[in-house]
């Protein structure tokens, strides 16, 4: 089943999204790369769900407004997409940047939510813990430190780009540092709140991740309320692209575990 491409206002600014499937709905937050490479791991769950994929406001097709200014900004315009489009009962995904958003709409308001998963996401302090350098790191060298597998990266390295592609990436950039802050991908309040999570939460992290490693994910797990915490063998920080099938089949056995039914 094909993705539909639509459009909503939000706040005097365009928030556009792909639809696709019916039933119980899936709302999937993507990271800082944008919404375009999780697609095919979102598609098989179009034949029981009803998927939602955004473009943050900022990034791919979606407009950058002028309240735009952190990562508060963007929670509080989810909580008015999902007014708009009245969503219950919403299975809540997030990868990465993605991630941390979901959990700044959770402790907000999780009145709309039914679950939440949590891939790889950056949020709280690191503290004692080494985090990867993002912005640090050129385009091929990102690549490589991101996914587990080296012939994996060279895969993703040799697949060609457009020009609009990398005009895109740039895009995505520049609103990733804007909204990640300094120092970058904290929010300094986060952990004071993450208790205000009353929904079943899992958190996934891969087993090699470099950005964020796993001691990060199990300690952000740890702040959460009942949060599960699960590991995915040799990957790296993108499990949707890296370990599809793996992610799909826990994201599937948590939200059957939350016993909604649309």
């Amino acid at each position: 089943m094909a993705f539909i491409q639509r459009e909503i206002e939000l706040n005097g600014s365009r928030l556009c999204y792909r639809e696709a499937g019916s039933g119980p709905v899936l709302l999937f937050l993507h990271g800082a790369g944008g919404a375009e490479s999780a697609l095919p791991f979102l598609l098989p769950f179009t034949a029981d769900h009803r998927v939602l994929v955004p473009d943050h406001p900022g990034f791919g097709r979606s407009a950058d407004p002028a309240w735009l200014d952190d990562i508060h900004d963007v929670a509080y315009a989810y909580l008015d997409f999902l007014d708009a489009l009245d969503l219950r009962g919403v299975h809540l995904l997030g990868t990465s940047l993605g991630g941390w958003v979901a959990m700044e709409i959770a402790i907000r308001c999780s009145a709309r939510l039914a679950s939440l998963t949590v891939v790889a996401a950056p949020g709280i302090p690191p503290g004692d813990i080494p985090t990867g350098d993002l912005f640090g790191w050129g385009p091929e060298e990102r690549v490589r430190q991101l996914v587990a597998s080296p012939a994996f990266a060279a895969r993703i390295l040799a697949l060609p780009q457009t020009a609009e592609q990398a005009q895109a990436a740039r895009r995505n950039d520049a609103t990733t540092a804007r909204l990640s802050g300094q120092p970058r991908f904290v929010d300094r309040g986060l952990g004071k709140w993450l208790h205000r999570i009353r929904v079943p939460t899992l958190v996934a992290w891969g087993d090699t991740d470099r950005l964020f490693p796993p001691e990060y994910g199990r300690r952000l797990a740890w702040s959460i309320p009942g949060a599960r915490f699960t590991l995915l063998r040799d990957c790296g920080h993108l499990p949707q692209v890296e370990q599809p099938d793996v992610l799909a089949d826990l994201v599937r056995q948590h939200v059957a575990g939350t016993g909604f039914v649309a």
